[in-house]
């Protein structure tokens, strides 16, 4: 699969899950280090959001925003994947307010390959969000067709209030 990295073309590792599917099993590590998979994850409906990197103005936009609306939602579990250190998260985490979701990293790259969001020449992952339901099955998915536009959170949300 193909996207836009402003108005460059770039390569994803491999095709995204879609709806319907089962989201693939990763592991990423939480800001103790420890590590985290999909199956930890799972027992409740479950916003993924995937940005390439918190210290940019879209990723940091989108995550706030989800952070916010995560509040609304106690019975849902809110979490966003990226390629920062979890320094880098912890750091960002802390400057922003961030508390109301979990923030993992994808430094090693298990999560981009699993789910084929992994830019390869950009060595980041592309922009996405997916909604899954408490087994883990997939009932929304957006890959941004262009990694510098955010997300439609009220599709997200509208699809996650339906699970609840």
């Amino acid at each position: 699969m193909k996207v836009k990295l402003m108005d460059q073309t770039v390569e994803l590792v491999g095709n995204p899950p879609v709806v319907g599917e089962q989201f693939p099993t990763f592991t990423v590590q939480d800001d103790q280090e420890q590590s985290v998979t999909l199956q930890d994850l799972l027992g409740k409906p479950l916003v993924i959001c995937a940005v390439p990197d918190l210290n940019t103005d879209v990723c940091s936009m989108e995550t706030k925003k989800f952070n916010q609306q995560a509040d609304q939602f106690p019975a849902a579990r809110f979490v966003t994947v990226s390629n920062n250190s979890i320094a880098e998260q912890t750091d960002w985490c802390a400057a922003k307010g961030v508390k109301n979701l979990a923030v993992l990293s994808d430094e090693e790259g298990d999560f981009g390959q699993a789910t084929g969001l992994y830019i390869p020449s950009f060595k980041h992952l592309a922009r996405a969000v997916f909604v899954l339901d408490a087994t883990g099955k997939i009932t929304y998915a957006e890959v941004l067709a262009q990694i510098a536009a955010e997300p439609d959170y009220k599709q997200a949300l509208a699809a996650l209030q339906e699970l609840l």
